[in-house]
């Protein structure tokens, strides 16, 4: 009963007027509350958009279903968001360890015996309600809100190599070698944001560089190959030994080739992808072509996901696009704010982690979607089609939010002391 009075259900039920308690208990900060709101509302307006090809196939031309379930994700992201951000964060450190155990077997059953998809497995089917989840969402937040509790209590033996170092270590790479066989962008991103949290949480750099020059050599291995198979002249690739051709490794490499090379076979998928991106981004031009009037939704593959960020600019133009890049780091800078205010460790460490792994996510959608870095599975955070990546990113919100209403109570606690 005490957990839903500090949330506040209890005022909310005894009360009619339901908008002024929310408002009331809406806590912590305005500003990352004000650009949930306008990525939100940018979200029902470019998926609304970018779904007519896919409403016309399997919904006769009825796009009003896909904006209903925007907005139903939508709404239910913000109760998370709402839920999630009343309750103090120190319970987050307490079940930091539960989460992260669970995450183990969860990311095992999904790597074996999850829904499949290009050779990958990276969704689990929930019984009874028969939805799909993917258990990296669950882990990458458990992964998180575990490293910033370490970070936190090992302060005092942080330049330690056996008591400061490898206790962190452990855990991502845990994580990492068990989502990378289905996921390689989602493990990456991972591995960047958890070094780079570990950077700030005052790590031995030279333990640190080590870690990223152990991951990049098969990174440059997968590099490697992908020149060394590639056919110049045809402009495809070549025979892959027997061993290449296992899960995602053939992906892998094509993406990568995709990427470094004009390939002449523009109708492979890895090519039509971003060749349709790049038209999209020319017809936007500066102004764009305005609301719902995109052209490239029906031929670009994935427009409402992977690819949003290219009907973004094609319908807003390039404007629109540097509003979208400036919302994602003025979020930043407020996260990094929090860090600086907050009075305890393992908030600061917290809320830096998953707003770095937020707008990270956002980038690199970017990057692809602008042809700088080779195509991902990676959605735009809070503007995507909604599903469990969106919800996920609801609570990373909410948490976040949790540490800045904790740093507002401990600010006018002061204030209070002060006066007295």
């Amino acid at each position: 009963m005490r957990f839903f009075k500090d949330i506040g259900f209890d005022e909310l039920s005894a009360s009619g007027n339901v908008s002024t308690n929310l408002l009331n208990k809406t806590k912590g900060d305005k500003v990352i509350w004000a650009l949930v709101i306008v990525l939100a509302l940018i979200s029902m307006l470019v998926v609304y958009s970018s779904t007519g090809l896919l409403a016309y196939r399997f919904n006769k031309g009825n796009t009003e279903i896909y904006l209903f379930k925007q907005v139903v994700f939508i709404a239910l992201g913000m109760a998370i968001i709402y839920f999630s951000h009343r309750v103090n964060y120190t319970l987050y450190s307490r079940v930091a360890r539960i989460l992260f155990i669970i995450s183990i077997p969860l990311l095992i059953y999904t790597l074996f015996f999850g829904v499949k998809l290009n050779e990958g497995s990276r969704w689990i089917r929930l019984p009874i309600i028969n939805l799909t989840f993917q258990t990296s969402d669950l882990a990458k937040l458990a992964l998180f809100m575990y490293i910033s509790r370490l970070l936190s209590r090992k302060q005092q033996v942080i330049k330690d190599f056996r008591k400061g170092f490898v206790p962190i270590i452990v855990p991502v790479i845990i994580i990492c070698v068990l989502i990378a066989p289905a996921n390689l962008s989602t493990t990456l991103l991972i591995a960047a944001t958890s070094l780079l949290l570990m950077f700030i949480g005052r790590v031995n750099t030279k333990y640190l560089l080590l870690t990223i020059g152990t991951a990049l050599v098969p990174l440059l291995i997968l590099i490697a190959i992908s020149m060394v198979y590639y056919d110049k002249e045809e402009g495809k690739t070549k025979d892959l030994p027997g061993i290449f051709e296992t899960g995602r490794f053939p992906t892998w490499i094509k993406r990568v080739q995709s990427f470094l090379y004009e390939s002449k076979d523009v109708d492979k998928e890895e090519n039509y992808q971003i060749n349709q991106s790049k038209i999209a981004i020319a017809k936007g031009g500066v102004l764009g072509l305005g609301p719902g009037n995109s052209e490239q939704r029906n031929f670009l593959p994935h427009p409402y996901s992977d690819f949003i960020f290219a009907i973004i600019i094609e319908e807003y133009g390039i404007v629109g696009g540097f509003v979208i890049m400036f919302i994602y780091l003025l979020f930043l800078f407020r996260c990094i704010r929090l860090f600086q205010k907050c009075p305890y460790a393992f908030g600061a460490f917290l809320a830096l982690g998953l707003s770095f792994t937020l707008v990270i996510q956002a980038l690199i959608n970017m990057a692809v979607n602008v042809n700088l870095f080779p195509v991902t599975g990676v959605t735009l955070p809070l503007i995507s089609m909604g599903g469990s990546s969106f919800l996920f990113t609801c609570l990373s919100i909410g948490i976040i939010l949790s540490v800045a209403r904790n740093v507002e109570q401990e600010k006018q606690k002061l204030a209070v002391n002060r006066e007295s």
